[in-house]
């Protein structure tokens, strides 16, 4: 049973809590948070909620409607492990000071109507996801952009970049800051990352910490390593969960790496291609759906699937277009999703091909294992959003009976173009998602799970925010092709 109010009261008291902090999210994809003392943490807060000026909040109301309610979620109660002083850390769903009802905007309200969508018909009572969001460890980064000039820079010892320096900056730890050592030349070549030992890996402690400080948070860490890119790419796994509560452990996740990295004097990034030329960062999404304690995706079909597994499957296949601007939603993600290189554009299945959109691991002969992994996304979405939207176009997949066509099994990249013509692809700019989904987003209605003017205000943001002003500037890379013309 999900914990009461009093009992979250009682752990605050038990636990010497001094702060409350409630945490919740814009529309964009980043945690938002402010904090009350625990006197203010009153039993009636569960139900009322706490007002707030959510004016600022990326993607929310204009400041003439601007005033919101944030409903903390008992369920969620964790001690927050960063605070110098004790704090109680509680997740909080947005809700209309006026209607009372939950704000069509808040994207862990749509999160759980996407669950709630699935238990209602009846196709299962419980839909996972697994992410794996890969991440970066840099030493630091400096970027500016103005009207006449523009840089971004990467600092990492381990860089493959940094081979030829005779010294390099390292962390001392506490209290000692930075120190300048030699250059001792242990460093993964680009593409090479994946997964040598120490020294070359230079980040094991870090990740060790990074993986204790998840557990404290009751997530349950099954493996980490570096991962293929050189400078401090890394990958730590955790276990499958519910869709919302999947969310919210995604969020602490990433929560948890960046403050553990700015302990040590590093950062953390979920950009998906920070550096040219490597491996970018995924965020491949292991699905599957049981019901009464069953799992639901495995069967006799291809690659030990059920044909509800194929349907659901041919579901993603059909909308992965519209859902890149959802899983996929920066200009960088397309930087990353580039015929012939690391990420699979071409939207196919396939069992253990690592090359298709679609893959259905082979690891377990396990009905309980049986899933498919969408190897697309990438960590910088809104996993609220990007949970759901998946969960309604494989659902529209099993409503529909869609076909995914026949598996693709051969290396995607070695196929000419010819061999490819007529396998579809995932767009080549968020520009071209953003138009995919106004096309295609009949399937994330369904049941109200998603609004038209939630899409509408998406596809607004994303086109004045962000596509256009990286439109209009000019790059370093057009000043060293065009200048001399």
């Amino acid at each position: 049973m999900a914990p009461k109010a009093s009992e979250v009261i009682g752990l605050a008291k038990d636990k010497k809590v001094e702060m409350v902090d409630l945490k919740f999210m814009d529309l964009i994809g980043l945690w938002q948070h402010f904090t009350v003392p625990l006197a203010e943490l009153k039993p009636e807060v569960f139900e009322e909620g706490l007002g707030f000026d959510g004016s600022s909040i990326r993607g929310w109301q204009a400041i003439h409607a601007s005033d919101m309610m944030v409903v903390p979620d008992a369920s969620t109660a964790l001690m927050d492990p960063f605070n110098a002083v004790p704090t109680l850390s509680l997740i909080c769903n947005i809700v209309d000071p006026l209607t009372r009802e939950p704000y069509s905007r808040d994207p862990r309200h749509i999160a759980q109507k996407a669950e709630k969508y699935v238990q209602s018909s009846g196709v299962g009572d419980q839909i996972f996801f697994g992410p794996e969001a890969e991440f970066f460890i840099f030493d630091g980064i400096s970027y500016e952009t103005t009207q006449h000039s523009a840089h971004y820079k990467i600092e990492s010892t381990e860089g493959q970049w940094n081979s030829g320096k005779s010294t390099e900056t390292v962390w001392g730890g506490p209290g000692v800051g930075n120190i300048e050592v030699p250059n001792l030349g242990h460093k993964p070549r680009y593409k090479e990352g994946y997964f040598p030992v120490a020294p070359i890996d230079s980040q094991q402690d870090i990740r060790n910490e990074m993986c204790k400080a998840l557990a404290e948070v009751g997530i349950y860490v099954e493996r980490q390593h570096h991962e293929v890119a050189t400078a401090g790419q890394a990958e730590i796994d955790v276990r499958f969960n519910t869709l919302t509560a999947m969310a919210d452990q995604l969020m602490w996740f990433k929560y948890v790496l960046k403050n553990v990295a700015h302990k040590h004097g590093k950062t953390v990034t979920f950009m998906p291609k920070p550096i040219y030329g490597d491996n970018g960062s995924g965020m491949h999404c292991h699905q599957s759906i049981w019901k009464n304690g069953k799992p639901l995706f495995a069967g006799d079909k291809y690659a030990g699937l059920s044909d509800l597994a194929l349907h659901y499957t041919g579901g993603i296949l059909k909308h992965a277009r519209a859902l890149a601007a959802l899983i996929c939603p920066t200009t960088n993600s397309y930087k990353r999703l580039v015929p012939g290189f690391e990420a699979p554009v071409n939207l196919a299945y396939s069992s253990r091909n690592r090359s298709a959109a679609i893959r259905i691991p082979m690891y377990s002969p396990s009905p309980k294992a049986k899933r498919i992994e969408f190897r697309s996304p990438d960590p910088s979405c809104n996993p609220y959003l990007a949970f759901a939207a998946m969960a309604m176009a494989g659902m529209d997949g099993i409503e529909n009976k869609i076909d995914p066509g026949q598996p693709l099994d051969k290396d995607i990249f070695s196929l000419s173009p010819e061999e490819l013509k007529d396998v579809p692809k995932m767009p080549g700019s968020l520009e071209e998602a953003l138009v995919c989904l106004q096309r295609d987003h009949e399937f994330l209605l369904k049941g109200g799970v998603f609004t038209r003017d939630l899409i509408e205000t998406w596809v607004e943001y994303k086109l004045e925010r962000e596509v256009n002003p990286v439109r209009l500037r000019p790059t370093p890379m057009e000043f060293a092709l065009y200048f001399d013309m």
